[in-house]
């Protein structure tokens, strides 16, 4: 798996934990297509209706952040996490973030990832309730997936956004940490 964090901030952290990331002036399209492509074998086929309704039975539960079933069925897909700042509390898309999305959907118009799906999957931090943080998740992910077919003419079918919440925390030392603040693509095939 290859993961790609957009921000010096969050770069600096994950450096020592991943061994590598990019700034958000560093990111090109084609760190984002190698991070995404399918190669033989390498996409499970992935219901996403069932990732997220397991995501909202774990934050009804009051799960405990630790890595589970969600975990194993994301880890060995083509997939990538990115940085994108929004106001707090909020799913509008801060105008610095356009730029990774951009980035994000000329990616998606290569022939590469042409016709695959792909799901984005809004993350939270633990900061504030877990359903709240669950249901900011969800809305974060369609700002997103809104944001890639509307600004950027990414079909609408080649996309499904769905919330995870602080189910699937980056950084679960750190679980008020802004490297959890992220927004996930997953390729999950034809």
């Amino acid at each position: 798996m290859k993961t790609i964090a957009l921000s010096a901030a969050v770069a600096a952290g994950l450096l020592a934990s991943q061994g590598g990331a990019f700034a958000q002036n560093q990111l090109t399209r084609n760190q984002i297509v190698n991070s995404l492509y399918e190669t033989e074998g390498t996409v499970a086929r992935l219901d996403p209706i069932a990732l997220e309704a397991a995501a909202q039975r774990a934050a009804a539960s009051g799960g405990d952040n630790a890595p589970g079933p969600l975990s194993d069925k994301l880890a060995g897909l083509p997939q990538i996490s990115v940085e994108i700042n929004f106001d707090r509390g909020s799913a509008r898309i801060r105008p610095e973030s356009y730029y990774s999305v951009g980035l994000i959907a000329d990616a998606l118009h290569t022939p590469y990832l042409m016709g695959q799906k792909f799901v984005v999957i809004g993350h939270t931090d633990a900061t504030g309730g877990r359903e709240l943080n669950f249901k900011l998740s969800q809305q974060r992910a369609i700002a997103v997936m809104k944001a890639l077919v509307t600004t950027f003419s990414v079909p609408t079918e080649q996309l499904v956004a769905i919330g995870l919440g602080e189910e699937q925390l980056q950084n679960p030392s750190d679980p008020y940490g802004a490297e959890n603040r992220r927004v996930q693509l997953i390729n999950i095939g034809q």
